[in-house]
């Protein structure tokens, strides 16, 4: 009876949560409940043939699809209704905006790795590789941030030369005279760029994103293309996009502002147009604009065009110079200049042929800038995240190697190692998440759940690495001036964690909202069902939406107990036990996310601490799918593997901990400790990095140059005279050619050979004693003055310093 009891188990485990489909799921259920009470000894045996009997009366009923219909769906489909979320037309446009790729595989709970590793992400082509090396390289080399914060803006001649240079077009087309570049081109051009100036980089990327230009290219007819985009691209028009408003910010749908179609004079001549009036703020390049992007709600209260009278969200063109624009005043974001202001439009008239589309798009532009958002956040702030990443960490790796305190560079002192392997590890997952999102948007794709994660926790990790790098340079850090270019980021990190909708919005209600819906199996499939009152589409997503949930639960008990070894994984993959925890944790975050939606309902998206937690656990699991894709994409460095290794234990970490933050604060106490059951059945036993780990890691940037490069390769790094990175860089390479000198130093008095005394002397002593050649000699000198010149800080005069902006 034990032996028939552990086969009915087993094999109706294995089916249930590898094979179970439909039918078979129920009768997998029934036998696992028959087995375990056969194991046990609870009941005889003929009670476990009337349960078996049971489970086959169960499979015909819930096996037969018409049967099923009436039994169940009919009776279930109010009930249903009423659980799941109902969507308004705002939502829906929103939810259903941009393509769903890897996330789905998260949600599937069976994510195929092998696809993940065969695909390709797109390299630079030779084009592209050669307007980085030039154009965007004399760009970086023409930016002075100390200046351009003083003055308060770019020079003319960085104006003059970005707009001659094309990089207002870097994303447009070459038929409308844009430079045409890959989407994970135009990211480096403003990764690059950032690592120079954040206010330059600001002017270059808000063009190439949401705004007038991309709205033209998906969405203008082909008049407004030929009439503004050669404008866009070469500078002659300088757009900006008017979204945000006082009454509208994280409800960019609310905005009171609104166009009255009407009749009206354009030109002298009686036309049907448009009476806009706006109120508008926070829009950059608003004060240097001629070109205003402007979204509006659209009525038409007399009927001219037909159909409603709120026609709905709508996007025009409006020329600066048009009577009633009141455009041209800045705001101060946190002190970093780049061109940002209010905007006011009142009683503005144009023809209906500045509505981008033409009237044939009148109504919809809540469609069209969800479907921009969800391409747009994939690429401007992350590049800005990264490359204020990339800088800390080549600011840092190289100051806490030429930095010294007791004679020993301080990147050898626990404490700054343990803030150096976070900047370090955390720059390879931002790095890795941004080329991996890159390539999918030039696959064609626009992965709008996997943008919000990379705008939004990508800026999350630029706050944690620029505060460790702050906390690194210490006093050095916080003295505004040219040698000081970590203020200026610093300065910049809440405006990349606010702008493009606020990290706080994005984790708490687009992420998971957005995704539950939009990359589930099933879910969207039965709330459409349930719209129409189609009971065969309400039967199959039902009984499919039950069975993913229970073989889910089994797949995340059985890795769970198994420590994920059943897992299917890469076999060639140094990082194996990555890719099946990872498994493991998206089984778990399946059936999480389903008792979440089962038991909360449509109330789940006012739970916003609980689906913050959802997005958390969905975020660090994209995350490390990047970063084991770089891994595997990459030359197999020593540093390479190390710096993966973090960043997938950082992000197994985290995942646990957000699956535990949500069952720790389910309403039900029972639903919990039985989900709890299944998800940790051996207790949560991941951690964070070990300090040996992170011991490797901060090497990597201290000691190995070549993984110092790799893990910064898109910064620019200026000549060796210029204070702040260039006289620093500078300083390391001496400090890395004396370092054999000092060595040998250390040895003479180790073996008795030099007395011991103070450095200066030392090295006095064992010159005269030929212990050191004049070349050794002059290599200390010329690395001490180094290493003092890059520990000064910045001093003003009185009159200079009340000059200071």
């Amino acid at each position: 009876m034990l032996v028939l009891g552990l086969l009915v188990a087993v094999v109706a485990l294995l089916g249930f949560a590898f094979a179970g489909r439909g039918w078979l799921a129920w009768v997998s259920a029934t036998a696992v409940i028959g087995g375990t009470l056969a194991i046990t000894g609870i009941v005889s045996e003929r009670y476990i043939y009337g349960l078996l009997f049971v489970a086959a009366l169960v499979a015909l009923v819930t096996g037969l699809a018409p049967l099923r219909r009436v039994l169940f769906a009919r009776a279930w489909a109010p009930r249903l209704a009423r659980v799941m979320p109902r969507l308004g037309d705002t939502e829906r446009i929103a939810l259903e905006a941009g393509t769903v790729w890897w996330d789905a595989q998260i949600f599937s709970g069976t994510p195929d790795w092998d696809a993940l590793l065969r695909f390709q992400c797109k390299p630079l082509t030779p084009r592209e590789q050669a307007f980085l090396d030039g154009p965007v390289t004399t760009l970086c080399a023409m930016l002075d941030d100390w200046q351009i914060e003083q003055a308060r803006d770019l020079p003319p001649a960085v104006w003059e030369f970005i707009k001659r240079e094309g990089f207002f077009g870097m994303v447009l087309p070459e038929q409308y005279g844009g430079l045409g570049l890959s989407e994970i081109a135009h990211s480096r051009v403003v990764t690059r760029i950032a690592t120079r100036s954040v206010a330059a980089a600001v002017t270059v990327m808000v063009p190439n994103s949401l705004g007038p230009g991309e709205l033209l290219l998906h969405y203008g007819t082909e008049e407004q293309k030929q009439r503004h985009l050669p404008r866009l691209a070469d500078g002659r028009e300088v757009p900006c996009f008017a979204l945000t408003g006082p009454e509208a910010g994280s409800d960019a749908a609310a905005t009171q502002s609104e166009g009255i179609v009407e009749w009206g004079q354009w030109q002298g001549e009686p036309v049907i147009g448009l009476r806009l009036n706006w109120n508008k703020r926070y829009i950059t390049l608003a004060p240097v604009a001629t070109l205003i992007g402007l979204a509006f709600r659209l009525k038409d209260p007399q009927g001219l065009l037909g159909g409603p009278a709120d026609r709905g969200i709508t996007c025009a063109l409006i020329p600066r110079d048009l009577p009633g624009v009141v455009i041209g005043q800045h705001h101060d974001p946190m002190g970093v200049p780049f061109a940002n202001g209010p905007t006011e439009g009142h009683d503005v008239f144009v023809p209906m042929d500045a509505i981008i589309g033409g009237v044939a798009q009148a109504g919809h532009g809540w469609r069209m800038l969800m479907e921009s958002l969800a391409a747009g956040r994939s690429i401007s702030l992350p590049a800005l995240a990264v490359g204020a990443a990339q800088m800390a960490t080549r600011i840092c790796g190289a100051y806490a190697t030429v930095r010294e305190q007791f004679d020993t560079p301080i990147g050898r002192f626990e404490g700054i190692e343990e803030p150096l392997a976070r900047i370090a590890g955390l720059t390879y997952l931002m790095t890795a998440t941004r080329t991996l999102t890159c390539g999918a948007l030039d696959a064609g794709e626009k992965p709008a759940v996997l943008g919000s994660i990379a705008k939004a926790y990508l800026t999350e990790a630029m706050r944690e690495v620029v505060s460790d790098a702050m906390d690194i340079r210490a006093g050095a850090a916080i003295q505004r001036g040219p040698r000081n270019a970590l203020s200026r980021m610093w300065m910049s990190v809440p405006i990349g964690i606010t702008v493009e909708g606020a990290n706080i919005l994005t984790r708490s209600m687009i992420i998971y909202g957005q995704g539950a819906i939009r990359c589930h199996p099933w879910v969207q499939k039965l709330i459409t069902a349930l719209a129409a009152q189609d009971l065969a589409a309400i039967d199959r997503s039902t009984f499919g939406y039950l069975n993913f949930v229970f073989t889910r639960g089994v797949r995340a008990l059985l890795l769970g107990l198994t420590g994920a070894r059943l897992a299917r994984a890469p076999a060639d993959s140094e990082l194996r036990r990555a890719y099946q925890q990872l498994t493991r944790f998206a089984s778990a975050f399946a059936l999480v996310s389903d008792l979440c939606m089962v038991s909360l309902g449509g109330s789940l998206k006012r739970r916003e601490k609980i689906s913050g937690r959802l997005a958390d656990a969905l975020a660090w699991q994209y995350l490390a799918a990047a970063t084991l894709k770089r891994y595997h994409d990459e030359p197999k460095l020593a540093a390479n593997h190390d710096l993966a290794d973090w960043g997938a234990t950082l992000a197994l970490y985290r995942t646990q901990e957000a699956l535990r933050g949500v069952l720790d604060n389910l309403p039900s106490a029972t639903l919990a400790a039985f989900a709890r059951v299944l998800v940790f059945p051996l207790g949560a036993r991941f951690r964070p990095p070990s300090d040996l780990q992170g011991q490797r890691v901060a090497r990597a940037i201290l000691e190995d140059r070549e993984a110092r490069l790799h893990l910064t390769e898109d910064i620019h790094v200026p000549g060796p005279h210029e204070p702040g990175l260039g006289e620093l860089e500078a300083a390391l390479n001496k400090a890395v050619r004396a370092m054999p000198v000092e060595t040998k130093l250390r040895d003479a008095v180790r073996s008795g050979r030099l007395e011991r005394g103070p450095r200066d002397e030392l090295d006095v002593r064992a010159l005269d004693a030929g212990i050191l050649t004049r070349e050794e000699y002059d290599a200390l000198h010329e690395a001490d003055a180094a290493r003092d010149a890059v520990v000064q800080v910045d001093a003003f005069d009185a009159d200079t310093y009340k000059q200071l902006r």
